[in-house]
């Protein structure tokens, strides 16, 4: 069972809607969903909320270190509450998804993504949970960071709030631990819509 989720980003209004910090996006989010209100908390370096359940408190942080040091705030509080990696979810950017794709998985590597980097070197495993919010990819490697430090237009940044949504319907079922049906609920594509039958008029014309 999920017992604690983090998002990830930089503090601070000059990056608080660049693609980077589509991890904090998902946890306000959240704890809009859950009803929760997140507080700065100095000895976990990041805003905190607790949310009280029948089996157990559900913790949501946004480390307020900056990206590249996300881990000492996810460690403090990880270790304090004795939480172990694999009931910890994080949810970040993803470069090698398109926005509006979402996937998530169990431990594997980092991506050249500074905040997990940090993540796995202060838990001391890679076995954490990962919620991928797709951000798309410049297509040039040497582009990547003004890329995730700039803002998604207006299109993409729709995109990605639908994998919020889409997300955050798994919600009840990440935190009880059914973690196959969740995987199944945020992994699955939404219906596609049939076109509209033609008027027979129309077909008549077509036909003539």
């Amino acid at each position: 069972m999920i017992r604690m989720l983090v998002g990830l980003g930089n503090p601070g209004p000059e990056y608080a809607a660049t693609r980077h910090n589509a991890g904090f996006w998902f946890i306000d989010e959240a704890a809009r969903k859950l009803g929760a209100s997140l507080l700065p908390e100095r000895s976990y370096s990041g805003l905190v909320a607790r949310v009280n359940r029948p089996d157990g408190p559900l913790w949501l942080l946004e480390p307020m270190t900056f990206m590249n040091l996300s881990g000492k705030s996810v460690a403090a509080l990880a270790r304090f509450f004795k939480i172990a990696p694999g009931e910890i979810l994080v949810a970040h950017d993803e470069l090698d998804l398109l926005p509006g794709q979402v996937k998530i998985k169990l431990g594997g590597g980092v991506a050249g993504h500074n905040g997990l980097r940090d993540i796995q070197a202060q838990l001391g495993s890679p076995d954490f949970w990962r919620l991928r919010l797709g951000i798309g990819h410049p297509g040039v490697k040497a582009e990547v960071v003004d890329y995730v430090l700039r803002k998604p237009s207006l299109d993409h940044l729709g995109d990605i709030e639908k994998a919020i949504a889409q997300s955050l319907s798994a919600l009840d079922l990440l935190m009880s631990g059914d973690m196959d049906n969740a995987i199944m609920k945020i992994h699955a594509r939404p219906p596609r819509l049939k076109p509209a039958p033609r008027p027979a008029d129309d077909k008549a014309d077509a036909a003539s």
